[in-house]
């Protein structure tokens, strides 16, 4: 998996590239080992200047696995909670994705068998 790290409004450190690399790394294996085209767009930064008291930090990542693109979004007061938190919401896109998939195969093969049962009952 590819994973390419921006940051806005605020400087990029080795720490903090360092940091999240080694969080969003944690999702491949969540993610079809073959799949030479999955790309992590990460993007880390302050949100806009409009908060009055203290910074308000944004992390977001952009996935694209096997043709489908998952999104989330965490803001927290810490940089490195939003990335944390931020991690664990594409975690639960990519299973809630899967088991979408999953669910969508067993009633695809459910409607084959009952076609088969209906088949087989009336010539038989």
């Amino acid at each position: 998996m590819r994973i390419n790290i921006k940051a806005t409004s605020l400087e990029l450190t080795t720490a903090i590239s360092n940091y999240a690399e080694k969080k969003v790394s944690a999702l491949e294996k969540f993610i079809n080992k073959n799949d030479e085209s999955a790309v992590a767009n990460v993007e880390v930064g302050k949100s806009t200047k409009h908060h009055h008291s203290g910074d308000i930090f944004r992390a977001e990542i952009n996935l694209h696995i096997a043709g489908k693109d998952l999104r989330a979004v965490a803001e927290k007061d810490n940089l490195y909670s939003a990335i944390d938190e931020v991690k664990d919401e594409m975690v639960r896109e990519i299973t809630s994705h899967k088991a979408r998939l999953r669910t969508l195969l067993r009633r695809g093969g459910a409607k084959i068998k009952d076609f088969i049962r209906g088949f087989y009952r009336e010539n038989f």
